[in-house]
């Protein structure tokens, strides 16, 4: 599909599900034995909270992680579960990092940073070392960017073992702050609007020692847009079994989009990781099966008695469409009565080709996007 040899490195299966457990560990196993004594400290909304409490508890350090009192439900459960001691702190991560700041001052005890950390990058970067171990001919590397730390280290480690890969990396368009920085005639660091599915790697601007590796080791920075972003997801799902998180998904939709152009080469992608809520799970499958034609929503409306609504079905079943649902809105122009029906398409041809044949029926039919599917409903 991209014209290239494709392969996976699923950091998506990775302890804590996300590459975060390997910076983690690296910074606390470089930390003398009086630092550790007195503890380590996060600020996280999730990976990095999970990285940071594993780890600690495989060294025997007592961890405390401040996160976002609109965190994931999950991703406490799932930090607190690892060993840590979570506290909840403020609306968003700006104010969960200034408690963890006015703890660090109380206590003395050390912040783990996500990414603009020597040491959390060196343990980054050790996901290049395994790459090249694995697969010395590698062209490319497609690497996710947020804060920087896990691009910067994988460029230090495989540009050390084989100088002429290249490496990429990929942003979500909505939360660009690297790209931007890149090519910016004045430097800049705010994302463009900072609202996408791939959460984890919206940050508002990335680490000064992560950026400067960056602007050494980095081919360019591309960006992505949530359309592409779901239909990756999806596509991971189903053609690889595997559960990836929008973060960990761009990298596949820099290739498959065409905006990485690498035919013919040997490349890797980096998923790197798969926490994904289950609820945005289930509306992103709805969405990237609609985006990709394969599912359908649209409204007609039908005169209000017995026998129409099954003509209708009958046009449906002649183009071997399948009903997953069909809702009664609200009265039309009377005697008319407006129904919205979801149906399963082939693809996107096959979905034009049943509403073309419903309109020379006399049926006057709209598509509804996904989000708007409950529109109207009384």
């Amino acid at each position: 599909m991209a014209g290239a040899e494709v392969y996976l490195k699923c950091e998506n299966l990775q302890r804590t599900g996300s590459f975060k457990i390997r910076g983690a560990y690296n910074r606390m196993a470089t930390l003398p034995p009086e630092e550790g004594k007195r503890g380590v400290l996060a600020a996280s909304a999730g990976n990095h909270a999970q990285g940071v409490a594993l780890a600690a508890r495989l060294l025997g350090l007592h961890a405390t992680v401040f996160m976002p009192a609109n965190a994931s439900l999950a991703k406490v459960a799932a930090t607190q579960g690892y060993g840590a001691t979570v506290r909840l702190e403020g609306e968003g991560y700006d104010e969960a990092f200034a408690a963890a700041m006015r703890e660090q001052a109380a206590t003395g005890a050390v912040f783990i940073h996500p990414f603009d950390d020597e040491a959390v990058i060196a343990g980054q970067g050790t996901i290049g070392c395994e790459v090249l171990a694995d697969l010395p001919a590698v062209d490319a590397l497609i690497v996710p960017v947020g804060g920087g730390g896990l691009i910067s280290g994988i460029a230090v480690a495989a540009k050390a073992l084989a100088p002429s890969v290249k490496v990429y990396g990929v942003e979500a368009a909505e939360a660009d702050a690297v790209r931007l920085r890149l090519h910016a005639s004045k430097p800049k660091s705010q994302a463009s609007s900072f609202s996408t599915i791939a959460d984890g790697i919206a940050v508002r601007q990335p680490g000064t020692i992560a950026f400067d590796l960056i602007k050494q080791l980095v081919e360019d920075v591309v960006t992505v847009s949530e359309e592409e972003i779901s239909q990756s997801i999806i596509m991971l799902l189903e053609r690889a079994k595997l559960v990836v998180e929008g973060a960990g998904a761009v990298g596949l939709a820099a290739l498959l989009s065409g905006r990485l152009k690498l035919a013919g080469k040997k490349v890797v992608v980096v998923l790197s990781g798969g926490n994904i809520d289950i609820n945005l799970a289930a509306r992103l499958i709805e969405h990237g099966l609609a985006t990709a034609g394969r599912y359908l929503i649209f409204e007609t409306s039908l005169t209000d008695k017995p026998g129409e609504l099954m003509k209708l079905l009958a046009s449906l079943l002649e183009e071997r469409v399948n009903v997953l649902s069909i809702e009664h809105l609200r009265p039309s122009s009377f005697p008319e009565v407006a129904v919205m029906l979801t149906v399963e398409t082939r693809d996107t041809a096959h979905g034009d080709r049943l509403l073309a044949r419903l309109r020379q029926r006399g049926y006057r039919v709209s598509r509804v996007p996904t989000g708007q599917r409950t529109k109207g409903i009384s």
